[in-house]
């Protein structure tokens, strides 16, 4: 005779059913649950694993994917056991409950049976994902470091070393994939910094706060009880958990890396990636020091990578707003620098070494600047009275940190002569003058080149952007205003619209948007 369920007063939701199952079928990389009715739900082999005649399974009938959630009722042993499946949003930081046990909550996307959260206790986490290693037999005291044959105090670039050594060995020895995953795992967690000091927190204190790694979003496998509400799923043990995840290849400017001790991070809001890098994925031997003229540097990188979905609560305005990123797994890296890297990286470091040498110099330039527009070629004249070396970049005096040397070096070779005036280029071209802003989220003003380029030069200097915008006392018809081309997310689009706007033949397959 079968353990019979024990009731609960909250009913599931309409129109959630809770059928029993009679029979398991394999079909095709799936395998069928077959109801009493003649009904089926359809699941992968792992999660049917968990599976025999005679359990209840609930779930919506009437969902697009049925099997995205469900609740499971086993019927066997002395107690039933409740395994619930979800797809899980964001997971909490570790907090402490009375007993001063921490736990996380998991939030559940889009939930059709009833359940809000999933809550998690601190070893559920720390088991899973930190010493899950330690479930075989002998291996009760290994570490992470240990599988990577590594000591503790390895740097992320001895990490990766250590990485590259022992997925040599495995494919050598024919090892199984479950190995070569576990060895990825750990790398994965310890070339992250939050999770690796997570990590050796632990090792200290069992019972340290565990950071549920990335901050969830994935398919959750866990085993435990609903509440009686049916609001929470108070989780036992985490069964299985997949994170939510994508192939991205993009180009990103070397100016955005943060170069720390031993490690450095790029982060861009715009595409909402984190990268982690060290010496061997970022192979230029850089320093600390980098970040005082990073923002010199002109150069892009790739970056191809399996990126995970992440998130985490920032204060703004006087309320909590959920921000979803994506970080790039360590162990999924690849990092493509452009020939001429170094030196780029050179000329940076020694411009740098410029403004400094000639700060005052460059001060009075910009000053001067300021208050009237100057010609490329007297602007290296007064630099060359100044002192100032004849190969120094003139165009770096307006430059600010987070321009694209895209545009300037698209402008820049079109032109007949540049001048600077306030933080602005002004380019003349052979039908129009352009006028530039080095600096991220402005647009590129389009002018028709006028007979007398010096006068109207002079008439620019006078008016304002919002006089040309408003067309304020007619600007924008004295000074022949074309039009605005905005910088966007698409450069080549950008290319693609200022050819147009300047008269030159468009090549539209610049309208191909970058990945």
């Amino acid at each position: 005779m079968q353990p019979a369920v024990p009731t609960r007063q909250a009913l599931p939701p309409a129109p959630v059913v809770c059928q029993r199952v009679t029979r398991l079928q394999p079909d095709g990389p799936a395998i069928r649950c077959l109801f009493s009715d003649d009904r089926s739900l359809p699941l992968s082999r792992f999660l049917a694993s968990f599976i025999d005649p005679a359990d209840q399974i609930e779930f919506d009938p009437t969902a697009t994917d049925p099997a995205r959630e469900f609740r499971l009722l086993q019927a066997s042993g002395r107690r039933p056991q409740e395994i619930y499946f979800a797809s899980i949003g964001y997971v909490t930081q570790p907090k402490a409950n009375k007993r001063n046990e921490y736990f996380v909550r998991a939030e559940i996307a889009s939930g059709l049976l009833g359940v809000e959260r999933i809550h998690l206790p601190n070893d559920a986490v720390r088991d899973y994902f930190y010493f899950s290693n330690r479930r075989r037999p002998g291996c009760e005291e290994e570490t992470l470091f240990d599988l990577l044959r590594t000591p503790p105090s390895a740097s992320p670039t001895d990490l990766r070393l250590a990485l590259k050594v022992r997925m040599l060995e495995l494919r050598t020895e024919s090892a199984q994939r479950q190995e070569n995953q576990i060895i990825e795992r750990a790398f994965n967690l310890l070339a992250n910094p939050e999770l690796r000091s997570c990590y050796q927190a632990l090792l200290v204190d069992p019972d340290a706060p565990a950071v549920f790694p990335y901050g969830g979003f994935g398919s959750l496998l866990a085993a435990g009880d609903l509440s009686t509400d049916r609001n929470t799923f108070f989780a036992r043990k985490i069964l299985s958990f997949l994170p939510e995840r994508r192939d991205r290849r993009f180009r990103a400017p070397l100016r955005k890396i943060e170069f720390l001790n031993g490690y450095a991070v790029y982060r861009d809001s715009r595409r909402k990636a984190e990268v982690f890098l060290d010496q061997l994925s970022l192979p230029v031997p850089w320093d600390p020091t980098w970040n005082q003229w990073r923002h010199l540097v002109r150069a892009k990188f790739g970056v191809e990578a399996t990126f995970v979905k992440s998130g985490r609560y920032r204060l703004r305005d006087g309320e909590w707003h959920l921000v979803e990123w994506e970080t790039a797994l360590p162990s999924r890296l690849k990092i493509g620098l452009p020939a001429d890297a170094h030196e780029v990286v050179a000329n940076a470091r020694k411009t740098y070494s410029r403004f400094g040498q000639f700060f005052v110099a460059i001060q009075g330039i910009r000053k001067r600047v300021e208050r009237e527009p100057i010609e490329g070629r007297e602007l290296r004249r007064i630099c060359n009275d100044l002192g100032v070396p004849s190969d120094f970049d003139i165009g770096q005096i307006s430059w600010k940190p987070d321009y694209d040397p895209f545009f300037y070096d698209q402008l820049r070779k079109r032109t007949r002569k540049m001048f600077l005036f306030r933080a602005e280029y002004i380019f003349e071209l052979e039908r129009s003058i352009v006028v530039e802003v080095p600096e991220h989220g402005h647009a590129t003003y389009i002018f028709s080149r006028p007979e007398n380029v010096e006068l109207w030069i002079g008439e620019y200097a006078r008016i304002s952007k919002d006089d040309i915008r408003r067309n304020r006392a007619n600007a924008a018809e004295r000074l022949a205003f074309i039009g605005r081309v905005m910088h966007g997310r698409n450069s080549r689009g950008w290319l693609r619209d200022l050819r147009q706007r300047i008269g030159e033949p468009v090549d539209y397959s610049l309208a191909v948007e970058q990945p």
